[in-house]
């Protein structure tokens, strides 16, 4: 990659990354109207990476972007897995980068939110006002969150997820795609504990207990039937 005043990396190649890239070269043209297109480079960058380029954008080693000079360097990290997302932020704390948020254009933020660092509002993601959120929260398409709702860290919407009014989500909960989160109230908030899934379309009523896998409608904690050794009859 040659050498640019700033540089800013999405981290990972899988479908997140290279669904929010594009919106990524968009928000940071923006941001940068003064400067010389040629100034700024934006890359990817895997620990590992299998190629050289990804869909026309280069792609580096977590090294070699560590390693950079540069002006100065920004990063935005586009992984799924919550975890992963939070010891890939935790190695970079250590370099002279810093994480950056990336919002769609087509993105709507109202008033009097807080957001955290490293967030990715994607496309038609609604934020109405007065809304909490924590670092490196990752908002796909088509989802919203309303008034009054407090989000931890590294917390994850799939597509069109629906978080209504007075609803707390702590740290790494993850929400499936299409899953409807009922309002709550200022005195009894909807809580989605730490660690708590959300399956795909399911209708949350009630508070969901950390590190509990909930499904359907009204949802309900999944229960899985015991595993059985081999070869007893069914």
């Amino acid at each position: 990659m040659e050498q640019k005043k700033i540089v800013y990396a999405v981290f990972g190649t899988g479908g997140c990354g290279r669904e929010v890239m594009p919106f990524t070269k968009a928000y940071i043209t923006s941001r940068h109207a003064d400067l010389n297109p040629a100034d700024i480079g934006l890359c990817f960058v895997e620990t590992e990476p299998a190629q050289d380029q990804i869909n026309g954008y280069p792609c580096l080693s977590e090294a070699a972007f560590c390693a950079m000079e540069c002006e100065a360097k920004f990063y935005h990290i586009a992984i799924g897995n919550s975890a992963a997302r939070q010891a890939v932020s935790e190695r970079l704390a250590q370099f002279d980068c810093r994480p950056f948020s990336s919002y769609a254009p087509s993105a709507i933020v109202y008033d009097n939110n807080q957001i955290g660092e490293g967030a990715a509002i994607c496309d038609h993601v609604m934020i109405t006002s007065n809304v909490q959120i924590g670092r490196f929260f990752q908002a796909n398409i088509y989802s919203y969150v309303t008034h009054d709702c407090k989000i931890g860290d590294f917390v994850t919407f799939a597509p069109r997820v629906s978080c209504n009014g007075n609803v707390v989500i702590e740290d790494h909960a993850y929400i499936g795609s299409g899953a409807v989160i009922r309002q709550g109230t200022r005195e009894n908030p909807i809580v989605i504990g730490t660690g708590a899934v959300v399956g795909m379309g399911a209708v949350v009523t009630k508070s969901v207990p950390p590190h509990t896998t909930v499904v359907g409608n009204p949802a309900a904690e999944l229960k899985r039937a015991p595993s059985k050794p081999r070869g007893t009859p069914l």
